[in-house]
């Protein structure tokens, strides 16, 4: 169980300080390029997400889980095929969906702009598209080489390459921006289409990182190969059989988020457009599907994180038949994922308004925003995790039978709840979708991880009462100081969320220790902190 901890830490670690850099660069992008810029930024990401989705094709993910398997059977030759003739397909299938994606472009493009009163035009957004679709060329391959760490239950390389790859990228998006901007004197539409293009040069600093660590620990991996025992002889048709039947599912998991803000993308424009507001249609759905969404990514990327690592580990347990190693494995990712996420999201409702200031300028509608769609990251990270149960219990067809069902409810409902609700229409119809989604996967994981969620349901109802009294004790703290600070500035903003995250870290952690709730979770830390600091500091008498 700490391995899995450990491994989700490393990617966990990983995964915040990108995402954590991926909402900063944000602020200064946002004043370069303002809300024209934000709202193309998204119309090309938005479909770049859906492609490298597919250009990948879950193949890194699948190749993960048999690296994982082979590994434990101590057929590593086996694993180190896969790992070959999956690199090979990437490339392939990186370059099909480059050239894929850039000539589909103005198709999306007529698609997205449906309205002469809107902003954009469909020249700017092909633009757009084609700048960002150079990145599937390399990603693919990228994305190829974690897997294959994470097959090993190795996460740093794919933690560090993850940094790396965004630093790299948000350098040369806001210099590129910059340049474009305030030296150039260029167009927004131009300093866009750089920013979308970092995503390219990004992709050659996170590969370079990994091949890096491939170099450094080559004769570690060889060393391995020759313990091989040599049994299990698999053709490369066998390979390929196995990779794309077990990716399949991959691929529609991962781009489930995307697929869903995609039903936005084609409905909202044209439904609010109907109702007479296309002049405000673009800037609300960049404030849902960029801004709103980059804040709820930062508490996400550990259920990402806990998806990742879990996947290669369940396997494993499933493949000795440890059925209660696994049980276990699944207990304790629910739990940890609840004592995270939930306070999390009652911070963001919360703080919604000087959390959206601090980011992205004062904004009632991009607070009220955000402040509905905080809920969603519960959905998508339970989501996430208990499609990664599915695919570790080679029970993958569910998780993507359960995706299908709650987009058709999001593509059924997304227009007749624009109308009544207008921007929350898009977000409760997110919600019913995936609610949906997590009652097919968790009924599943039921019956067929004979797993009950008894004490999961009994630790669920402690983490709401603590979540809510530390959300009532933030709201207060945050009440007395409105009264001095204005969250309606950057710098106000600033002061609040520092206070107010400050006050609710401390109360939610201190009831977590006072109620044991620390100690069931995270046993071992509980027992170096004990060990650091005296047992009275952490604990009180048992």
């Amino acid at each position: 169980m700490s391995k899995l901890l450990r491994g989700t830490f490393i990617l966990t670690l990983g995964t915040y300080i990108s995402k954590f850099l991926g909402l900063i660069y944000i602020i200064p992008f946002f004043y370069l390029v303002g809300e024209h810029g934000t709202a193309l930024y998204n119309y090309g990401y938005v479909p770049y997400t859906i492609f490298i989705s597919i250009a990948t094709a879950g193949i890194p993910a699948s190749v993960a889980k048999f690296i994982s398997k082979y590994n434990e059977m101590e057929e590593y030759a086996v694993g180190r095929r896969l790992f070959k003739y999956g690199s090979i397909l990437m490339i392939i299938t990186g370059v099909l969906s480059f050239l894929a994606l850039y000539a589909l472009a103005p198709f999306l493009a007529d698609l997205i702009v449906t309205d002469e009163k809107q902003i954009s035009n469909p020249a700017d957004v092909v633009a757009v598209i084609r700048a960002i679709s150079f990145a599937l060329i390399i990603v693919p391959f990228m994305a190829i080489f974690r897997g294959f760490f994470q097959g090993y239950q190795s996460m740093g390389p794919s933690a560090v390459s993850q940094v790396i790859e965004q630093v790299v990228r948000i350098a040369f998006l806001l210099s590129g921006a910059f340049v474009v901007i305030k030296i150039m004197d260029g167009e927004i539409v131009q300093a866009v289409q750089v920013a979308t293009f970092s995503a390219f040069v990004g992709a050659i600093g996170g590969l370079a990182i990994l091949l890096w660590y491939w170099v450094k620990r080559k004769p570690y991996l060889n060393e391995m190969l020759k313990r091989d025992r040599g049994k299990v002889q698999v053709s490369v048709r066998e390979i390929y059989r196995e990779i794309l039947i077990s990716a399949i599912p991959f691929i529609i998991v991962g781009i489930a988020i995307p697929l869903f803000q995609e039903v936005d993308t084609l409905t909202f424009n044209r439904t609010m457009a109907s109702m007479g507001k296309a002049e405000v249609a673009e800037n609300y759905l960049g404030i849902l599907n960029v801004n709103a969404n980059k804040l709820i990514n930062i508490p996400l990327s550990l259920a990402i994180a806990f998806s990742t690592s879990l996947v290669p580990m369940i396997t494993s347990s499933f493949t000795r038949h440890n059925i209660k190693l696994m049980r276990s494995q699944i207990s304790q990712t629910f739990q940890v994922l609840l004592f995270l996420t939930l306070p999390a999201t009652v911070g963001i409702m919360v703080l919604a308004e000087p959390l959206y200031t601090l980011f992205y300028g004062a904004s009632e509608v991009g607070t009220s925003i955000l402040m509905v769609y905080a809920p969603c990251t519960l959905f998508f990270s339970f989501f996430f995790v208990t499609a990664s149960i599915l695919q570790g219990l080679n029970m993958q067809k569910f998780a993507v039978f359960s995706l299908l069902v709650g987009l058709l409810i999001k593509m059924v409902l997304n227009i007749p709840f624009i109308k009544m609700f207008e921007t929350y229409g898009a977000i409760y119809t997110t919600m019913i979708g995936f609610a949906v989604v997590l009652i097919i996967n968790l009924w599943v994981i039921r019956q067929y991880a004979y797993f009950r969620y008894r004490l999961v349901f009994r630790r669920g109802l402690l983490i709401s009462i603590l979540s809510i009294i530390m959300g009532i004790v933030t709201g207060i703290t945050y009440g007395i100081f409105n009264h001095f600070i204005s969250p309606a500035t950057r710098f106000g903003s600033i002061i609040l969320c520092a206070i107010c995250i400050g006050v609710a870290v401390v109360v939610y952690f201190y009831m977590g220790i006072k109620t044991k709730l620390m100690h069931r979770l995270f046993p071992e830390m509980m027992r170096k902190m004990e060990r650091k600091f005296g047992k009275k500091m952490v604990s009180h008498n048992h």
